[in-house]
């Protein structure tokens, strides 16, 4: 058996609960405001979770925290077991953390490929290489297989600035699936797309390996119903309510603070 044969276990026996997330206490204040006031919160390896909420509930300051783009003012942040809570954001994603943003974050003058290929680059051994990539290259492979799972292989030759705003929106889920991913924070990724995009965004969520797990916040409740396993609801910087989808989607103080009645209503920013 060779020396690295215990680190398995070694990892599991880490990761204590068997959590892939988990906030406990966290608060996050801008001054007088409290974005975030007591938030606990746990995502198990490879489940699927949304995030909803109005305007200003607290969903993109969590996000911020998770991926320590903002430190929390209290409370404590582990990602599988570990400790991450005043980790830098580059030491997050080295754990096995991507996020996708609201504002696209590509390369337009690109092709699809090439913007593939570069993230797979970026977070492999050979990413400060200048050597150019030759056809069996197995991180074009991965591009290609990363491509192809975003449904936009009939369009890896083309322009990123080309392509329609839904197909951008795709090519993001590509770039956050590179190296190997273990958990994924998506923010509205359904914002701006037309019915029949939306269709292909959920087919493209809930076709992800099972290993690999997601919390989505979405103000598009229908996407957000169709691709969680558990949706936890949020109000003025707290957890509001969690559940099964289901049990959300019928619940009256929910309908009655967020959605007014009906699917599609609040979200943005918050």
């Amino acid at each position: 058996m060779s020396p690295a044969a215990p680190e398995g276990p070694r990892l599991a026996a880490a990761a204590g609960s068997g959590n892939a997330l988990e906030l406990r206490g966290v608060t996050k204040t801008f001054g007088a405001l409290a974005a975030l006031s007591d938030v606990t919160l746990s995502v198990r390896p490879g489940e699927r979770r949304a995030v909803l909420g109005s305007n200003g509930a607290g969903k993109t300051t969590l996000f911020n925290c998770i991926t320590g783009d903002f430190l929390p003012s209290s409370g404590t942040i582990r990602l599988f077991g570990e400790d991450v809570t005043r980790f830098p954001a580059h030491e997050r994603i080295r754990r096995g953390l991507r996020r996708t943003y609201q504002i696209s974050l590509l390369f337009g003058g690109l092709s699809v490929l090439d913007n593939v290929y570069l993230a797979c680059r970026g977070v492999g051994r050979a990413r400060f290489s200048l050597v150019r990539p030759r056809r069996s290259d197995p991180v074009m492979a991965q591009a290609q297989d990363l491509i192809a799972a975003v449904h936009l292989a009939a369009v890896q030759a083309t322009a990123v600035a080309a392509l329609s705003y839904g197909q951008q929106r795709q090519l993001e889920i590509a770039l956050a699936l590179a190296g190997a991913p273990r958990l994924i924070l998506f923010d509205e990724p359904a914002a701006g797309l037309s019915p029949a995009e939306r269709a292909d965004l959920v087919a493209i969520l809930t076709g992800l390996p099972a290993h690999i797990g997601f919390v989505i916040i979405e103000h598009d409740m229908d996407v957000a119903l169709r691709v969680a396993e558990r949706v936890t609801m949020m109000h003025n910087g707290r957890i509001f309510r969690e559940g099964a989808p289901a049990e959300i989607e019928d619940d009256v103080e929910v309908q009655a603070l967020y959605l007014g009645g009906g699917h599609g209503g609040g979200g943005g920013h918050g």
